[in-house]
């Protein structure tokens, strides 16, 4: 592992925002067991715990969490600073950066979604989900780290972002749903594993190519940013 990666994972679990990761994974557990032991039908308690609660809430929030802060966080405190003025290309800070951030995410939501598709339907749902939600971690969160860097309040336009965007208007205005991660984790999860409890808004190839696009295109935004930040953390 990097220096900057080891700098990233242990200033991530030690502050205090790591917490915030793990109430929603376990609510989900819990209504899913829950669901399966009072013999719910799956067809009922599926969709609402799978897609309303895993897909659209514990993981966006979660990348939210993770992703402004791995940056963001020690522009706030400072501590980037220490990083700053290494000699290294800003490629080497963000992208390290990025993979802990995508990869905390993918763990801490794909756990939860694999135990809560298996108890729905199968294990190949519970991997598919599993799966998906890895790339949509990776999306999620190139888009919250660029987020972090240019903006001091990445929390509330990526709150914008997964209640408004995705949650209000991608119910209701159908084209908003080709610039939703959410509805390429859906349709990515329903092609490995076919099943009704999974309703995609876009195709395959759609929810491949803009899951692609989106973190290699916030990728290099942030790449870019951050060439502007003296070594004060300011921009110049």
């Amino acid at each position: 592992m990097s220096t900057v990666s080891w700098i990233t994972v242990r200033g991530l679990f030690g502050r205090r925002r790591f917490l915030l990761l793990l109430p929603l994974p376990v609510v989900l557990v819990l209504l899913a067991v829950l669901s399966r032991a009072l013999g719910v039908d799956p067809g009922e308690w599926g969709p609402p715990v799978l897609v309303g609660l895993g897909l659209a809430v514990v993981l966006p929030v979660v990348a939210l969490i993770v992703g402004t802060g791995v940056l963001g966080a020690e522009i706030d405190d400072g501590t980037v600073v220490h990083i700053l003025t290494k000699p290294l290309p800003r490629w080497q800070i963000v992208l390290p950066k990025l993979a802990v951030a995508a990869g905390v995410t993918a763990v801490t939501v794909a756990v939860p979604l694999y135990v809560a598709g298996v108890l729905a339907d199968s294990v190949r749902l519970g991997l598919s989900l599993a799966a998906a939600s890895a790339v949509g971690a990776l999306a999620y969160s190139a888009l919250f780290v660029a987020l972090s860097l240019f903006t001091r309040r990445p929390v509330l336009l990526g709150l914008v972002y997964v209640l408004i965007w995705e949650g209000l208007l991608g119910n209701v205005v159908s084209g908003t749903k080709v610039l939703s991660i959410q509805q390429y984790v859906i349709a990515l999860a329903d092609r490995m594993a076919p099943t009704g409890l999974l309703e995609a808004g876009v195709s395959v190839p759609v929810a491949a190519v803009m899951a692609a696009l989106i973190s290699a295109g916030f990728t290099v935004l942030a790449i870019d940013r951050l060439r502007s930040f003296s070594v004060a953390g300011e921009t110049s």
